[in-house]
C-alpha cells in the first residue's frame, strides 16, 4: 500500500494552489484528480463560457494569468493555463484517480482509490464545491414532454430543439446562457437576480473592490459574516452581465419556481405558471453541491457544505478542505482568492506535521 505524507484530492485551481503552497514548504504531497487532464472539469463546460473576473483576479499565486489584466479568459483557454500551472511547478499530480473512500488508521488515513489503496497522514479535499449538479426536486413533477437538462449539460443553442426555453435561477451563468439563446429562442428566466457589479467597477476601480471583498468581507469581520449567513441561499454577485441585457434582448422575467401545475413550473406564490406555446425545453442553472459521498459522517451546515474553521475540519483532525464558498472571505470560491485559503491550510498541514512526526494521530476508527 503506497504511502505518502499528504495527498490532496482534487486537481482544479484550489488543488493545484494548495500544491503550490505544501511545495514551497518542502512538504511531500501528491495531487490525485479524477479528470484525465489538468483542466478538463473547465474544458466541459458551455462552449461559449468565458470567466466572469479579468486576468488580474484569476490567477493562481506565484503565475499571473496569460489572458492580460483586464480580459476573461474562455473555460479553455483557463483549463490551458491550469495545465501550464502545474507544469511550471512541477506539481506531482495523477490524473484519471477517483478516491471512492476515506477511513481512519492508527497514523492518519486510508484512501480507497480507483489506482489502489493508498495511505497519508493528512488529506487535503480541493474537489472545491461544484461537483454534483443541484437539480430541485420539482423537477421530477414537469410535464414528461419538457426537456430537462442542467447548466452543466447544455453546450450552445444548436444543442436545442426549437421552442420556448426556461431558464430556472438568475445567477452569471443562468443570465449569460439566457442571453446567449435568446438570439435562437424565445427565452424566459426565472429567480431572484443577485446585486450586480458593473464591469466598470473591475475596469476602473477593480483593485479597490478587490480589496474590500477580500479584506473586509471575512468571517472575521461583522459585515462578513452578515453576508456569509445564508449566502449559499442567495449566491455570488452578477458580474459581465446584468438583468437590464436581459430586458434589452426581449428576456421575459419570472420570479423563482416554487411549485409545479399541470405538469409546468410556477413562479412566485400564486403564479404565474410558465405555459410553453412550442416545444419546451428547460435548463436548471441552479449551481451544485460538493461531493463528499467519499465522507458522508462530515457535519455539514444548512447548504449542504462542509462544517470547518476556515477549512479545518475540528472533529477529524488532519483533514482539510480549500476552495469551499466563503471558508474565509467572499473571494475564497473564486481564483484569484483560493490561493490565501490554501496558504493558510498549507501552513497548518505543515504545522501539524511538525508536531506529529515523532507519534501517532490516534486510535482506528472509520468515517463510513
Amino acid at each position: 500500500m503506497e504511502h505518502i505524507d499528504t495527498i490532496v484530492v482534487g486537481g482544479g485551481q484550489a488543488g493545484l494552489a494548495t500544491g503550490y503552497h505544501l511545495a514551497r514548504l518542502g512538504r511531500a504531497f501528491v495531487i490525485l484528480d479524477s479528470e484525465q487532464r489538468i483542466g478538463d472539469g473547465w474544458r466541459r463546460h458551455w462552449d461559449s463560457l468565458r470567466l466572469f473576473t479579468p486576468g488580474r483576479f484569476s490567477g493562481l499565486p506565484g503565475m499571473a494569468n496569460p489572458v492580460g489584466r483586464n480580459s476573461t479568459a474562455s473555460k479553455d483557454e483557463f483549463a490551458d493555463y491550469l495545465q501550464a500551472y502545474a507544469n511550471a511547478f512541477a506539481l506531482p499530480t495523477r490524473s484519471g484517480v477517483t478516491v471512492t473512500a476515506l477511513s481512519r488508521s492508527d497514523d492518519g488515513f486510508v484512501l480507497a482509490t480507483t489506482a489502489g489503496p493508498m495511505t497519508a497522514r493528512q488529506v487535503v479535499v480541493a474537489g472545491g464545491p461544484n461537483r454534483l449538479p443541484r437539480v430541485p426536486d420539482l423537477s421530477l413533477e414537469l410535464d414528461p414532454g419538457i426537456r430537462q437538462l442542467h447548466s452543466s449539460e447544455y453546450r450552445n443553442p444548436s444543442h436545442l430543439p426549437a421552442g420556448d426555453v426556461l431558464v430556472v435561477g438568475a445567477g452569471t451563468s443562468g443570465a449569460q446562457i439566457a442571453l446567449e439563446l435568446a438570439t435562437t429562442h424565445r427565452v424566459t428566466i426565472a429567480g431572484r437576480p443577485t446585486v450586480h457589479i458593473p464591469d466598470a467597477v473591475f475596469h476602473y476601480a477593480g483593485a479597490a473592490y478587490w480589496w474590500l471583498v477580500s479584506n473586509l468581507l471575512t468571517v472575521d469581520t461583522p459585515p462578513g459574516r452578515r453576508v456569509a449567513a445564508g449566502f449559499g441561499k442567495r449566491g455570488a454577485p452578477l458580474i459581465s452581465v446584468s438583468m437590464r441585457q436581459l430586458d434589452a434582448a426581449g428576456i421575459t422575467r419570472l420570479p423563482r419556481i416554487t411549485g409545479v401545475q399541470g405538469g409546468h413550473p410556477v413562479a412566485g406564490e400564486a403564479g404565474p405558471v410558465w405555459s410553453p406555446e412550442s416545444a419546451a425545453t428547460v435548463i436548471w442553472a441552479t449551481g451544485y453541491r460538493p461531493d463528499v459521498r467519499w465522507l458522508p459522517d462530515l457535519p455539514m451546515n444548512e447548504d449542504g457544505l462542509p462544517v470547518t474553521s476556515r477549512g479545518v475540519v475540528d472533529d477529524v483532525p488532519g483533514l482539510y478542505f480549500v476552495g469551499m464558498p466563503f471558508q474565509y472571505a467572499l473571494t475564497s470560491g473564486l481564483i484569484g482568492g483560493v490561493g490565501r485559503d490554501a496558504a493558510f491550510i498549507a501552513d497548518r498541514v505543515a504545522a501539524r506535521a511538525t508536531s506529529t512526526e515523532s507519534g501517532t494521530i490516534g486510535a482506528s476508527t472509520r468515517l463510513a
